[in-house]
C-alpha cells in the first residue's frame, strides 16, 4: 500500500478524501432558496465537503447574486459572512484537487464578490491555474488536450479583470490561442480571449483573429450583443476601424436595441466615438432610450454614467433635466465621478454658471487624488467653461509644477506642460525648460507638437507683458530640429500616419508641414487600401496640394476599390473637392467610387451623405442614383432629425461691412448674411442700378452679426431675381484662409462652386481673398476703401 501511495501520490489523495454524499449535497444546495440556507449547509458539513461542492456552493451564491438589484451591497453582505470565511478555507485545501474548469470558475466568482487581487486566495488561485497553463504548452505542442477554450478564456478575464494584460501568464494564453487558432470554433470565448490578449499580439496576429471572426460571425444570432460589443472593444484596443466587421457589430446592436441597457449604450457609443464610426440609426435609437432612462435612475454611478453618454447628444431640455438632476446628486459625487460630469459638460458647452461652481469645487477638493492627465482634463473643462478661480487655479498650478519635477515620460510632461499653460498669468520656468529638453530625443511627432503649442502661448504672454522670449524661442528651434530629424529618417508609412493622423495647430502647419509633405511623397509607393483614406484625411485637413499625393490616392482607389469599404469613399474623394483639383482618369475616378458607394447610399448617416453630394457638386459630377438618394421625402426627414441652423460674421466682415455702409451710402443700401435660392449664405448684397448707382432695400435688413434660422417657414426674405431694367445685383464674399490650398494661392472647390451657382443666379461676384484685404498695400483704411470702391464701381478714389 505504501509503495502504491508513493507511486500514485494524486491519485491516493483525491480518492482517499472524496466524501460518498457529493451528489446528496448538490441536491440540498439546489433546494436552497437564499443564501443563508446554503451558509447552513457549509457549516453543517463542512468536515465532507469535495472540491466539487465547493465550486458549487459558490455557484449557486452567484446565481442568487445575479438576481439581486443591489448588487454591490449583496456582494458586501456575502464576502462579510462567516460561512464565507468557512468556503474561503475550503477552497484553499481543495483547490489543488479541482479540475480546470471549477478551478478558474472559482477565480472568476471570488473575484465578483469583490475579494482583492492581492487577497491569498486569490493569488494562490492564480499560481495553481497559471502550473496547468505551463504544463498546457507542453500539450499544445504536442497537440495533446489543455485547458478548454471557455476555461482559458474565463481565466484570461480574470487576469484582464486584475491589470494582468501585459504580464507574461497574459502572453503564455496569447501564444496558446496563436497555435489553436485554426481549430476553434466558438466566438464567444474567442471575443472574451481577442479583448484580453489585444496589448500583446503581433499586427500579423491581429489580421489573423479579425479573419477568424468573420468567418465565425454568421455562427451567432443578432442576440448576442456582448459578442457584438467585445469584438468592437478588441478593434478598438488595436485602433482598427474594420467597417465590415463594425458594420455587422451594429446590425447586431440596432436589432436589440430595445434590450440594450445603460451600461451596454454608453460603452458602445464610446467605442464608436474612438473609432470614428457613424451609425445615425445606433445613435438616434440610443438617444430615445436614454432619454426614456432619465427619471428611472436616483443613484449618482448610473446618473453619471447616463450625464455622460446623453448629455452630449441631447436636446436643450433634455440638457435642462440632466444638469439639475446631476445638481441635486452632486454631494454625494466621488472624486471620478465628478471628473466625468465636467468632461460632459465641456462636450455639452454647458452655461449653467451654478453647476460649474459646484462641480468645480468638487474637483478643488480632490485635486490631490488626480493624475496628471487628468489634471489636464479638468484644465482644458474649466478654462473652456470659462471658471473664474483664483485659488484652484493656483492649486492646480502647484500640483502641475511638482508633478513637472518628477515626471520622466514625455507624454506626461507634455501633459502638464500644456495644462501649465492654459492656465492664467503662465510662464515657463527653467524647470519646466529642462524637463523638456531633457526628453526632447525620445518625442514622437504628437509630444513635440503638444510643448510647441504650450511654448507658442507661452511666448504669446511674454510679448504681452514685455517679458524676455530669448530660452522660449530657442526651444522652439529645438523643437523644430527635432521634428524635421523624426521626418527625415522616417522610413514606414504606416507608423508615421499614426503619429500625423491627430496633428493641428500653428506650430505643425508653420514648421514642418512642407516636410510632412516631402515625407509622405518619397513614401508614396506605400499609399494602398489600407492607409489611402487616412492619407486623403490628411490632405484635406492640411489644404495642401501635392499633384503627386492625389494622383498616387486616385490610381490606388482605381487598382484597389473592391479592397476599400464604401464608408471609407467620402474621406478619399474630399481632398479633391476641397482642393479642387481633377485627377487623371477624372470621370473614371469618381465613377468607380460612386458605384462602390451606391449600395450603402441609405446606410449613411444623413449630414454624410449630404457632404457626399456637396463634395462631387463642388467638382462639378452629379451621379444620378445619389441625387435621387438625397432628393426623397424619406431622408429628409431623417436630415431634419440632425440639422441646426447657426452662425455669426467673422471680424474682418463687419469690418467690411461698415466700410460697405460707408462706399453705398448707408445700412440700408447693404444686406448682410444673404439667403440667396437654393440657400447659399453670401457675406453681402447690393443692387446698382443700370448708373451705378446703389438702390436701397427696405426695413428688413438682417441685424449684423447673427445669422437667421432657416427653417422652412422662416420669415427670411429670400432674394428674388426681379430687378429694374438694367440693374445688377453684386455678391460680396471675403475669402478667409480656409477657402485657398496651405502653399499656393489656389481657389478651393466649395468657393469656386458657389461663385459658379451665383452667377446662375444673375449675381456679379465679388470675391475679396483674406491675402489682398490683409496685405501691406491696404494696410489703411483709405486703401481698403478705394479697393472695395474697385471692385465694386470700377473707379479708384471718389
Amino acid at each position: 500500500m505504501f509503495r502504491l501511495r508513493a507511486i500514485c501520490p494524486f491519485s491516493w489523495r483525491v480518492f482517499h478524501f472524496r466524501p460518498f454524499s457529493c451528489e446528496t449535497l448538490i441536491r440540498q444546495m439546489d433546494k436552497c432558496t437564499d443564501e443563508e440556507q446554503v451558509f447552513d449547509l457549509i457549516e453543517k458539513n463542512k468536515a465532507i465537503f469535495s472540491e466539487k461542492q465547493v465550486g458549487y456552493a459558490f455557484n449557486i451564491l452567484w446565481q442568487f447574486q445575479k438576481q439581486k438589484t443591489s448588487l454591490f451591497k449583496s456582494v458586501e453582505c456575502i464576502r462579510d459572512h462567516p460561512q464565507f470565511l468557512t468556503l474561503y478555507n475550503l477552497t484553499t485545501n481543495k483547490m489543488e484537487f479541482m479540475n480546470d474548469d471549477n478551478l478558474v470558475n472559482v477565480l472568476y466568482i471570488t473575484q465578483h464578490f469583490a475579494v482583492e487581487a492581492h487577497d491569498p486566495l486569490v493569488e494562490a488561485l492564480v499560481t495553481e491555474a497559471w502550473r496547468r497553463l505551463e504544463r498546457q504548452v507542453l500539450w499544445v505542442l504536442h497537440l495533446r488536450s489543455g485547458f478548454d477554450i471557455n476555461v482559458l478564456s474565463k481565466f484570461s478575464s480574470c487576469l484582464a479583470d486584475q491589470h494582468l494584460n501585459f504580464s507574461p501568464l497574459m502572453g503564455k494564453i496569447a501564444d496558446i490561442v496563436n497555435r489553436k487558432l485554426e481549430t476553434i470554433q466558438d466566438l464567444r470565448s474567442l471575443s472574451v480571449l481577442m479583448v484580453s490578449i489585444s496589448s500583446l499580439i503581433s499586427q500579423r496576429f491581429q489580421d489573423q483573429l479579425v479573419n477568424k471572426t468573420e468567418l465565425l460571425f454568421d455562427t451567432i444570432d443578432s442576440s448576442q450583443v456582448n459578442i457584438a460589443r467585445r469584438i468592437v472593444q478588441f478593434l478598438r484596443n488595436i485602433k482598427y476601424s474594420y467597417y465590415p466587421l463594425l458594420e455587422r457589430c451594429n446590425k447586431v446592436f440596432l436589432s436589440h436595441v430595445n434590450h440594450l441597457d445603460l451600461e451596454s449604450i454608453s460603452k458602445i457609443l464610446s467605442l464608436y466615438h474612438f473609432l470614428q464610426f457613424h451609425s445615425f440609426e445606433f445613435v438616434l435609437m440610443a438617444k430615445k432610450r436614454l432619454t426614456e432612462m432619465i427619471p428611472q435612475f436616483d443613484h449618482p454611478a448610473s446618473f453619471v454614467k447616463l450625464f455622460v453618454a446623453l448629455g452630449p447628444m441631447a436636446g436643450p431640455e433634455e440638457k435642462k433635466q440632466l444638469e439639475s438632476t446631476i445638481l441635486l446628486m452632486s454631494e454625494e459625487l466621488t472624486s471620478q465621478q465628478a471628473l466625468a460630469v465636467m468632461g460632459a459638460m465641456e462636450e455639452m458647452e454647458s452655461r449653467n454658471s451654478r453647476l460649474i461652481k459646484k462641480i468645480a469645487s468638487i474637483l478643488h477638493k480632490h485635486l490631490d487624488d488626480y493624475k496628471p492627465v487628468e489634471l489636464l482634463k479638468i484644465t482644458k473643462a474649466l478654462i473652456f467653461l470659462h471658471f473664474q478661480s483664483k485659488e484652484l487655479f493656483v492649486k492646480l498650478k502647484e500640483l502641475l509644477h511638482s508633478y513637472l519635477k518628477i515626471s520622466v515620460k514625455p507624454s506626461e510632461i507634455s501633459s502638464l506642460v500644456c495644462a501649465i499653460s492654459m492656465l492664467p498669468s503662465p510662464h515657463l520656468d527653467e524647470v519646466g525648460i529642462s524637463r523638456i529638453e531633457a526628453v526632447l530625443p525620445q518625442c514622437d511627432l504628437n509630444d513635440l507638437n503638444g510643448f510647441a503649442t504650450s511654448i507658442l502661448r507661452w511666448i504669446q504672454y511674454d510679448c504681452m507683458h514685455l517679458d524676455s522670449t530669448g530660452k522660449q524661442l530657442k526651444l522652439l528651434q529645438k523643437l523644430d530640429h527635432y521634428g524635421h530629424q523624426s521626418l527625415q529618417k522616417c522610413n514606414n508609412l504606416n507608423l508615421l500616419w499614426e503619429e500625423l493622423k491627430s496633428l493641428k495647430g500653428d506650430w505643425f502647419a508653420q514648421s514642418l508641414l512642407e516636410e510632412t509633405i516631402a515625407t509622405l511623397q518619397r513614401l508614396v509607393d506605400e499609399i494602398n487600401y489600407m492607409n489611402v483614406a487616412g492619407i486623403a484625411s490628411f490632405i484635406s485637413r492640411t489644404n495642401y496640394l501635392s499633384t503627386l499625393l492625389l494622383d498616387r490616392i486616385a490610381s490606388v482607389v482605381l487598382q484597389q476599390i473592391e479592397k476599400i469599404h464604401p464608408f471609407s469613399v467620402l474621406a478619399i474623394i474630399l481632398p479633391f473637392s476641397i482642393l479642387n483639383y481633377d485627377p487623371p482618369q477624372r470621370n473614371e475616378f469618381f465613377g468607380t467610387c460612386i458605384q462602390h458607394l451606391n449600395s450603402y447610399l441609405t446606410l449613411l448617416d444623413p449630414l454624410m451623405l449630404v457632404f457626399l453630394g456637396f463634395s462631387l457638386a463642388t467638382l462639378e459630377y452629379f451621379p444620378e442614383d445619389l441625387l435621387k438618394t438625397i432628393f426623397n421625402i424619406k431622408f429628409l426627414d431623417r436630415l431634419d432629425s440632425q440639422l441646426e441652423h447657426i452662425g455669426s460674421m467673422n471680424g474682418a466682415q463687419q469690418q467690411i461691412s461698415k466700410m460697405l455702409a460707408e462706399i453705398l451710402g448707408g445700412i440700408n443700401c447693404v444686406k448682410a448674411s444673404v439667403l440667396t435660392p437654393y440657400y447659399h449664405m453670401i457675406d453681402f448684397e447690393c443692387i446698382l442700378d443700370k448708373r451705378k448707382k446703389p438702390l436701397p432695400y427696405g426695413s428688413h435688413n438682417i441685424t449684423l452679426g447673427k445669422l437667421p434660422e432657416m427653417h422652412w417657414e422662416s420669415n427670411t426674405q429670400i432674394v428674388g431675381s426681379r430687378l429694374p431694367p438694367g440693374a445688377e445685383r453684386i455678391a460680396l464674399e471675403f475669402l478667409d484662409l480656409r477657402a485657398f490650398c496651405t502653399n499656393i494661392p489656389h481657389l478651393k472647390g466649395k468657393s469656386a462652386m458657389k461663385k459658379r451657382h451665383l452667377e446662375i443666379l444673375g449675381y456679379r461676384v465679388i470675391q475679396i481673398p483674406h491675402f489682398e484685404w490683409n496685405s501691406m498695400a491696404l494696410s489703411t483704411k483709405d486703401a481698403r476703401m478705394d479697393y472695395l470702391r474697385e471692385r465694386i464701381f470700377g473707379e479708384g478714389k471718389s
